[in-house]
C-alpha cells in the first residue's frame, strides 16, 4: 500500500495544488464540458467500486448481532470473544504490509479483485465454521479484504474525472456506514425470525443457527462486489506507468471529452518525470523526524491514536452487548443496534456536506468537545445505576436459572455492574451468568436508560460528524507530497492497531473495569485528542497542499521561538 497509495495520492493533488494548474481545469471543464454519458459512466464505477464499503462495513459490523450465540455455542471467555470480533483487526495490519507491492505489481482492478475474493471466502467460511478456531481464522482472512477503504479511495482518486473526483471519493465513506446500518438491521431481523414458530424457520435452521444466517448475509453482497469489478476498468494512471499509454487514453476517454483527456495525460507525465515519490521508503520515514515536520508528526501520531480510542469500535462492534447493559432485554438491544446504524449514515453525510464550509479545525475541536461530553454522560448514567433482585422477579426468570441459589441475593443492592455480576456468578456461575445476562440485567436494573441512551448516540453523531471522516481527509492534507508514501499508511497503522487493542479487549473491560469506568477510559483519551488539535492544528481548508506545509512549518518556528 505505501508506494502505490502515495503516487496516486501526489499525483491527484499535484494538479489541484497549484493555481494555474486549477485555473486550467476549470477552463477545461468550461470549454469541454462532460457529457451524460461520461457522468454516468463515472457514477456507474463508483457505484460498484464503493460497493466494497458497503461490504467491508457489514463485515466489520455484523459480527455484533452473533456474539452471545457464538459465546455459548463455544463456551467462550471474554478474552476469546474479543479475539473472534477483533480478528480482522489483525488480518489488515498483515495486509498493509503486502498492499502496495500487490497494486503496483498486478494492477489496481487485480488488487481490487483480490480482495473481494478474500471477503467472499470468508464470509463463506465463517457461516460454515466448525469449531471457535476456524472461526477466528475466517474473519482473519476477511481482515487481510479491509484493505480495500484505501484501495478504493486510490482508485476513485486515480480515475475520477477533476471535477467529480471530490464527489466520487466521497461515496465510499457513505458507503461505509451504509453497510453498518445494514449490519444491524439484518442482525435484528434475523433474530426476529429465529424467535418464529412457522415451519420455515424450523427448516431453514434460524432457530438453531440465526449466527450463522448473519455471518452468512455477507455473502450475496461480496459475491455481487466481485463479480462487478469485473466490469470496471484498470486504473488509466497504473496502465500509464506501466508503458500501456493507448489503454490509459481509453479508459479516460470514457470519462472525459477528447481534449481533456490530452491535459490529464500529460499531467501523469509531469508527475512521473517530476518523480515526487522517489525517495526511498526510509528517506521518508527519516524525513518525518525532521524538525520541520515534528508538529506534522505529533499531530498525525495524537489523531491516528485517538480516532479510534474513543471507543467508536467498542460501540460498533458490540452494539447489541452494550445495549444489553441498559437492562432492556436482547430484542430491544438489537433494535436500538439499528438505530445506531440509522443515525450514522446520517452525520456522516452531514459531515460530508459541510466540511468544505465550516472547516476541518472547528468541526474536529467541537466533534471532540461533543464526543467527550457524550461519553460523559454514559459513563455518569451508568455509575449512578444500581442492581436489585426482588423475590418477583426471580420467580419470572427463565427455568434453566438455578432460582434457589439466588435467594441469598435477593433484596440487596449493588452499586455497579461489576458488582452485580460478580454476585451472581459466586451463586449460579460463570457459565448461567454467561448466557442469561441479558434477562438478569432486565430483572436487576435500576438505571437512567434513556439518558445513556441519548448519551450513545450522541456520541455515535458527533464521532461521524467530525473525528471518524475528518481524520482521514486530514491524512490527504497535512503531509507533504515527497513523504506521503510512507506517513499514510504508518499512521493508518497506528490507527489500525489501536483499533485492534479497544475491539480485543473490550469484553474484558467490561467484565472487570465495569461500564462506567470504561466510558471514562474513553473520555480521557477524547480530551488528550481535544488538546492536541487545539494547540497543533491550523485550519486547512481551502488550502493547496503547499500552504499547508507552510503553515505548519510557520506553527513550528512559533513552539520553537
Amino acid at each position: 500500500m505505501p508506494r502505490c497509495i502515495s503516487a496516486a495520492l501526489a499525483r491527484n493533488f499535484t494538479a489541484a495544488s497549484k493555481p494555474a494548474a486549477t485555473a486550467q481545469l476549470l477552463l477545461n471543464a468550461r470549454l469541454y464540458p462532460m457529457t451524460t454519458a461520461n457522468v454516468r459512466q463515472a457514477f456507474l464505477i463508483a457505484f460498484i467500486v464503493t460497493l466494497g464499503g458497503f461490504v467491508f462495513g457489514l463485515d466489520a459490523a455484523v459480527i455484533s448481532g452473533t456474539v452471545p450465540f457464538i459465546t455459548s455455542k463455544y463456551n467462550l471467555t471474554e478474552m476469546q470473544v474479543g479475539t473472534a470480533v477483533s480478528a480482522p483487526g489483525m488480518g489488515v495490519l498483515f495486509a498493509l504490509l503486502l498492499a502496495g507491492y500487490v497494486c503496483d505489481r498486478f494492477g489496481r482492478k487485480k488488487a481490487l479483485l483480490l480482495v473481494a475474493g478474500l471477503y467472499l471466502i470468508s464470509a463463506v467460511w465463517s457461516a460454515l465454521a466448525t469449531s471457535y478456531i476456524t472461526l477466528v481464522i475466517a474473519r482473519f482472512i476477511g481482515g487481510l479484504a479491509f484493505t480495500s477503504l484505501s484501495l478504493a479511495s486510490m482508485y476513485l482518486g486515480e480515475i475520477a474525472p477533476p471535477k467529480w473526483r471530490g464527489k466520487l471519493v466521497a461515496m465510499n465513506q457513505t458507503s461505509i456506514v451504509l453497510g453498518f446500518a445494514a449490519a444491524y438491521f439484518i442482525n435484528y431481523y434475523i433474530l426476529l425470525a429465529s424467535r418464529s414458530d412457522a415451519a420455515w424457520a424450523t427448516d431453514w435452521a434460524l432457530t438453531t443457527q440465526a449466527w450463522r444466517w448473519m455471518l452468512g448475509s455477507e455473502i450475496p453482497f461480496a459475491l455481487l462486489w466481485f463479480i462487478g469489478l469485473f466490469f470496471v476498468p484498470e486504473s488509466p494512471r497504473w496502465l500509464f506507468r506501466n508503458g500501456r499509454a493507448a489503454d490509459a487514453r481509453a479508459v479516460m476517454g470514457k470519462f472525459l471529452p477528447p481534449a481533456e483527456v490530452e491535459e490529464e495525460i500529460k499531467e501523469v507525465e509531469q508527475s512521473l518525470r517530476k518523480g515526487t515519490a522517489s525517495l526511498s521508503v526510509m528517506a521518508q520515514f527519516t524525513q518525518l523526524f525532521t524538525p520541520r515536520l515534528r508538529l506534522v508528526l505529533l499531530l498525525g501520531i495524537a489523531i491516528s491514536a485517538v480516532q479510534p480510542a474513543t471507543g467508536i469500535n467498542a460501540v460498533l462492534f458490540y452494539a447489541p452487548t452494550v445495549f444489553e447493559q441498559l437492562g432492556g432485554g436482547t430484542d430491544t438491544a438489537f433494535r436500538q443496534s439499528a438505530v445506531v446504524g440509522l443515525v450514522s449514515v446520517v452525520f456522516t453525510i452531514f459531515a460530508i456536506l459541510l466540511i468544505d464550509k465550516l472547516g476541518r479545525r472547528p468541526m474536529l475541536i467541537g466533534g471532540l468537545i461533543w464526543c467527550i461530553a457524550s461519553l460523559a454522560i454514559c459513563a455518569y448514567g451508568f455509575k449512578t445505576a444500581r442492581y436489585e433482585l426482588t423475590a418477583e422477579a426471580v420467580a419470572t426468570l427463565p427455568a434453566q436459572v438455578n432460582k434457589p441459589a439466588l435467594q441469598p441475593l435477593v433484596g440487596v443492592t449493588y452499586r455497579s455492574d461489576t458488582e452485580f455480576k460478580n454476585a451472581l456468578k459466586g451463586a449460579v456461575g460463570e457459565i448461567q451468568v454467561r448466557d442469561h445476562s441479558s434477562v438478569l440485567l432486565q430483572k436487576a436494573a435500576q438505571i437512567n436508560a434513556t439518558l445513556i441512551l441519548f448519551g450513545i448516540m450522541s456520541f455515535i453523531s458527533a464521532f461521524q460528524f467530525s473525528v471518524g471522516p475528518i481524520m482521514w481527509v486530514l491524512f490527504s492534507e497535512i503531509f507533504p507530497t515527497a513523504v506521503r508514501g510512507v506517513a499514510i499508511p504508518s499512521f493508518a497503522f497506528i490507527t489500525s492497531i489501536v483499533s485492534y487493542v479497544i475491539t480485543q479487549f473490550f469484553p474484558w473491560q467490561l467484565s472487570t473495569l465495569g461500564a462506567a469506568n470504561t466510558f471514562l477510559c474513553y473520555v480521557a483519551f477524547a480530551l488528550i485528542g481535544l488538546v492536541a488539535v487545539h494547540r497543533w492544528l491550523p485550519e486547512t481548508k481551502n488550502k493547496t497542499i503547499e500552504e499547508v506545509e507552510l503553515a505548519f512549518e510557520a506553527a513550528s518556528r512559533k513552539r520553537n521561538a
